[in-house]
């Protein structure tokens, strides 16, 4: 096992490292820009370090500033979080030429799965159902216009290196398809340095469903269920939950076990999810993409099962095998998570960053929170405005929701806007309650229910 760990994260993601290394024995070297000199993952580690400015691609982006700080702190791994490095190929490669240890996926299964394309390409071969939709790259709108007119509107126009919803645009018709074309286009070059789309068929009437994977390198590759993430607004998470309410018991094994076979595919190592869009009507399942890293919502996965996933990560990195039998996981009650953003969702969820006047986070019973805020620290413009998870659990979905419904109403934070009332709003709609959802849901209980009911 490691004895020093640098984490090349931030945030509620970096906290939560800190507390499984702590557990497990592991000191913890963190680093921070100018801008977190006094964020609570720098106060909890063992040691900090500061990489660069506050702008990330000077700091937490910056791979020779990180790799700097792991050979000063003299640690064995690096633990990438989510976001920034953490599906970064080259990253991965840098860590594993100066000898120390990317707690993550190889370098060759990010490679193979982060370009989206080659990951419908791989799929496909093994056998798992992908979206129908473009072979390769469309790289002009001729073809975008004549993929679209085969497969049949309305399609999505994707980023090929994309993920987060950036790059992202759905199209009806062919006046759309040109500008989606050149707007996602245009998006995936900023955000991630290539233009290159393709495009699949877009699902109407479906829900967002993702299998928890965990492989270690003595050939044992466990699913951990499947969470629902259909509550969303363009593409970014709000509510997540485990397992999914409404999904028939065969769709459920059947994903389960393709989630499975598409991690053998690749020869995959470590966390992962296997993203799939379920067709609520024809009861049809399809290959979206392979998060090759841990997840936001993994604490409902890891409610239901009792498996610490960011010890199964470290774990795995330093050679061991899985802690558990992957044909013994067993799956116990309902778990939700909302996610608590610095933004406001009565102003076109504008980024709040301020300071934290004041925060009083839920607990009691069944109510977990990962977060990195306290009073009177600063939510910055720099960095993703996510501020906090609260997690609650229950025998039934039904308890698990009163639960999150009470823990929000005890949750307070002064200071700066939150996503809070949403959630307290969505909890109290009856449609939401009962599990009828698609991923179009939110969207619509915004201009029907909740802006017009604003107070």
């Amino acid at each position: 096992m490691f004895e020093r760990i640098l984490i090349a994260n931030r945030g509620e993601i970096a906290v939560r490292i800190i507390r499984a290394c702590r557990e497990l024995g592991i000191r913890t070297v963190a680093v921070h820009s100018t801008a977190d000199e006094k964020a609570l993952h720098v106060q909890m580690a063992d040691e900090a370090i500061c990489i660069g400015p506050p702008p990330a691609r000077d700091s937490y982006l910056k791979i020779a500033n990180i790799i700097s700080a792991a050979e000063v702190a003299d640690v064995e791994a690096i633990h990438p979080g989510y976001g920034f490095l953490a599906e970064n190929a080259h990253f991965a490669e840098v860590c594993r030429s100066c000898n120390i240890a990317f707690i993550g996926p190889t370098a060759e299964n990010i490679r193979a799965m982060g370009d989206k394309v080659v990951a419908r390409q791989t799929m496909k071969k093994a056998g798992v159902p992908v979206t129908p939709g473009s072979e390769g790259v469309v790289a002009t709108k001729e073809e975008a216009l004549e993929v679209a007119r085969r497969i049949g509107f309305p399609v999505l126009v994707k980023a090929a290196a994309g993920g987060g919803g950036k790059g992202m645009r759905i199209a009806r018709n062919d006046v759309s398809l040109v500008q989606s074309f050149m707007t996602a286009s245009s998006e995936a070059e900023r955000a991630f340095g290539s233009a290159a789309v393709y495009i699949e068929k877009y699902v109407e009437n479906a829900r967002h469903i993702e299998v928890q994977i965990i492989a270690d390198h003595h050939g044992n590759v466990a699913h951990l269920g499947e969470r629902d993430c259909s509550i969303q607004r363009r593409h970014q998470k709000l509510i997540e939950e485990a397992p999914s309410p409404g999904l028939p018991a065969e769709v459920r094994r059947r994903i389960h076990r393709t989630a499975v076979d598409a991690a053998r595919a690749v020869d995959y190592r470590n966390a992962g999810t296997i993203e799939f869009l379920y067709d609520v009507e024809s009861h049809e399942y399809y290959f979206m993409e392979m998060n090759t890293r841990i997840q936001v919502e993994h604490p409902v996965t890891e409610e239901i099962t009792g498996v610490d996933l960011v010890k199964e990560q470290i774990r795995v990195a330093a050679g061991e095998k899985l802690s558990f039998n992957p044909h013994e996981v067993r799956f116990r009650g309902h778990a939700i998570e909302f996610r608590v953003n610095a933004e406001d969702p009565y102003r076109g969820f504008s980024p709040s960053p301020g300071v934290v006047e004041f925060v009083h986070f839920p607990g009691g019973r069944s109510v977990r929170v990962d977060s990195h805020v306290y009073s009177g620290c600063e939510i910055s413009p720099y960095y993703d405005s996510m501020i906090a998870k609260i997690i609650a659990t229950g025998r039934n979905r039904a308890e698990a929701l009163a639960v999150l419904a009470r823990a929000l109403h005890e949750f307070t934070l002064e200071g700066v806007a939150t996503t809070a009332p949403l959630g307290q709003a969505v909890l109290a709609d009856a449609r939401f309650a009962r599990g009828e959802y698609t991923t179009t849901y939110l969207e619509n209980f915004m201009q029907e229910t909740f802006l017009i009911n604003r107070p």
